[in-house]
């Protein structure tokens, strides 16, 4: 399968499990705003043929750059990376996952990120959808603050919604593997076939 075969399977997959469309009452979003559409990521990013073309799209995207970790925000960023994870050791040129904590234990490390990264390493942060950018946002701070180096953002779906531009704000490289557009594009085909 080729790359971009890849990315049109992925679509699908994405359209048939992790997409929904309605327009009363529109879908609340983690952002508090309302929309007509919605992409819970799960049921794509959890199953094992997603995750073996979101690790396979994802490995070929960093084939080439210097990063050796990759992660973001729990939940939504996990089975992302540990997608990649996996694909990359396969590959011969392993990219380890990392988890950034929403909230911080009270207990043991007390750690924010969970995982084998240490200060000073190129890595990416990974979201599964970016409608604002705020918990991309919040993911790069943390990532920051202990001491490792973001090299760019990647995001299974950007919504096109402002999300990149507001990241973009604090890092130069944004990387969506489908759009909002892909998507509806893919949708509407389904939704007139004749045409």
């Amino acid at each position: 399968m080729s790359h971009l075969e890849m990315k049109q399977r992925l679509a699908e997959i994405i359209l048939e499990r992790s997409f929904q469309y309605r327009d009363d009452p529109p879908f609340t979003l983690a952002s508090g705003r309302t929309s007509s559409y919605y992409f819970n990521c799960k049921p794509t990013t959890l199953d094992p043929e997603g995750m073996y073309l979101i690790g396979h799209i994802l490995f070929e995207m960093l084939r080439h750059s210097d990063v050796t970790a990759a992660g973001g925000l729990t939940l939504g960023a996990d089975p992302i990376a540990n997608a990649l994870s996996m694909i990359s050791y396969q590959k011969g040129k392993p990219i380890k996952s990392f988890v950034v904590r929403k909230d911080i234990k009270g207990h043991g490390t007390k750690s924010a990120i969970e995982g084998n990264v240490h200060r000073g390493e190129k890595i990416v942060i990974i979201d599964d959808v970016i409608t604002t950018g705020g918990s991309t946002i919040t993911a790069m701070e943390i990532a920051r603050d202990a001491g490792l180096v973001i090299d760019r953002v990647v995001t299974l779906i950007d919504r096109e919604e402002g999300g990149r531009e507001n990241i973009e704000k604090y890092i130069n490289r944004v990387d969506a593997i489908l759009t909002r557009s892909d998507i509806m594009d893919l949708f509407n085909k389904r939704q007139s076939p004749g045409k």
